[in-house]
């Protein structure tokens, strides 16, 4: 079938990995940051050795919950993101800011565990398609050659020498088109296949966000998803068109959603991350008047998620005591010590990002195996564009950014995204239009396209 239907492939399990290889495998990512990293390969570690007690001494182990502290643009969020998918496991990156206190309008705290949910169910499902996508291909390719080549109408039910023949006939023809449609020759012919339609429905449904009100939106997903399934309907498509819409018609089929909601409830539970970004912007207990009110009362109502409750979701209910709860903050203005007593006690680890320079910038364009000057080659040689940076080049590009970085905002390594696409902006623009192909990036290019706006504190303040 279709070259688009390839075996999806899944990380490595952190079962037989040391502290020591999960910071080496973050290293590969993320520069620098050595106490954040083992701080969170000793968290990941404790869960495996965890899982391996007996189930009385698992349950009484809490996971040691994190708080990195740093500016942005240090890497906080990666090394979660990057952990996440080390793990294979749910991840959900949610800022505090978003959450409000119980009978204020906003979201409650509680739908950060049924967000992490989905992901599970939907990672999870899609390890199960994996595995069946091989049956699924065979099966809809038994569909497609049911289309191609109408049942064997007039062939006598009963055996005999001219049945059988005719029989064998239909079985030649029949591997004579599974032959060319394997080699794609038959993807330009129409089909006619039975679809249902999924009409959008006539009215717009709203429901306000809250701690009731969303226990009835996700009941009322799934009236409304019962309600408005549509009709089949006949349509002719091309046969490429109709093996993708039959594979995933097969996928659903072979995939039991019971055993996914289950699998993934419980890697939830076990293996689940939630990162809780911006958590100093709810901290301070000072004030007893406007925003402050409700900045306590999160704190309050995010206390028993971290500390263990039962959450209802639309798939079962989930038990949070042992989520790894990762929280990040720059904490300019207020310092961890402003969180309640409770939020603090349940998180032990406090890790202090260090603050990024000149070197770590260089080794941030280069090195990591999704370094911003390896995406930028690879981009422009999809129009037959040959970048190269010299090494001056990139020391150039990163002194310009800390200098950035003092005189206005300090947004870290992503300064290094605004300088980078200031400098190659008219490449990018003209791409394959460019007379020479290749193109030689040095200081001198820097300094001429991006030095003078760097140095010029009110112009860089809004283009770098």
């Amino acid at each position: 079938m279709k070259e688009s239907h390839k075996r999806r492939s899944h990380p490595r399990g952190l079962d037989e990995m040391t502290p020591k290889q999960i910071v080496a495998a973050l290293d590969k990512y993320v520069i620098g940051q050595l106490e954040a990293k083992k701080a969170v390969a000793i968290a990941l570690r404790n869960r495996i050795r965890r899982q391996k007690l007996d189930s009385e001494m698992s349950e009484e182990i809490a996971p040691k919950n994190i708080i990195m502290i740093g500016p942005t643009g240090v890497g906080k969020t990666e090394i979660a993101r990057r952990l996440a998918r080390l793990a294979n496991s749910p991840f959900l990156k949610v800022e505090a800011t978003r959450f409000t206190e119980v009978g204020y309008v906003g979201r409650d705290v509680e739908s950060m565990v049924r967000d992490l949910v989905e992901i599970a169910v939907e990672m999870v499902r899609m390890e199960k398609i994996s595995e069946v996508e091989e049956k699924a291909e065979l099966n809809a390719e038994e569909r497609i050659l049911d289309l191609l080549l109408p049942t064997m109408q007039g062939i006598p039910s009963e055996g005999g020498a001219e049945g059988d023949g005719e029989l064998q006939q239909v079985e030649r023809m029949r591997e004579k088109l599974r032959k060319q449609l394997r080699e794609g020759k038959l993807y330009n012919r129409m089909v006619e296949l039975e679809v249902r339609e999924h009409p959008v429905p006539p009215f717009s449904f709203q429901v306000f966000e809250g701690s009731n009100f969303e226990e009835l939106q996700f009941n009322m997903r799934d009236l409304i998803s019962g309600l408005m399934e549509g009709k089949a309907k006949k349509r002719r498509m091309r046969v490429d068109e109709a093996a993708d819409y039959i594979i995933q018609e097969e996928e659903q089929k072979l995939v039991d959603m019971e055993q996914v909601s289950r699998i993934a409830l419980d890697r939830v539970e076990q293996s689940g991350i939630i990162f809780l970004d911006e958590i100093d912007k709810i901290a301070g207990r000072e004030s007893g008047h406007g925003p402050d009110v409700s900045r306590e009362g999160v704190q309050r109502d995010i206390l028993p998620i971290v500390e263990g409750t039962n959450v209802n979701t639309r798939y079962g209910m989930v038990r949070t005591d042992h989520i790894l709860f990762i929280a990040a903050g720059a904490f300019h203005v207020t310092k961890p010590s402003d969180l309640i007593p409770e939020i603090q006690g349940r998180f032990p680890i406090r890790v202090e990002m260090d603050t990024l320079g000149e070197e770590d910038f260089v080794r941030i364009l280069k090195e990591p195996q999704n370094a911003l000057v390896k995406q930028y080659v690879a981009l422009m040689s999809t129009e037959g564009v040959k970048l190269g940076f010299t090494e001056d080049a990139l020391r150039e590009i990163s002194r310009l950014a800390c200098v950035v970085n003092e005189n206005t905002e300090n947004i870290g390594a992503r300064r290094l995204h605004t300088i980078m696409e200031a400098l190659l902006e008219e490449i990018s623009f003209k791409g394959a239009e460019l007379r020479n192909r290749k193109v030689k990036i040095d200081a001198e290019f820097v300094r001429r396209k991006v030095g003078s706006i760097a140095r010029d504190k009110d112009v860089s303040r809004y283009i770098l």
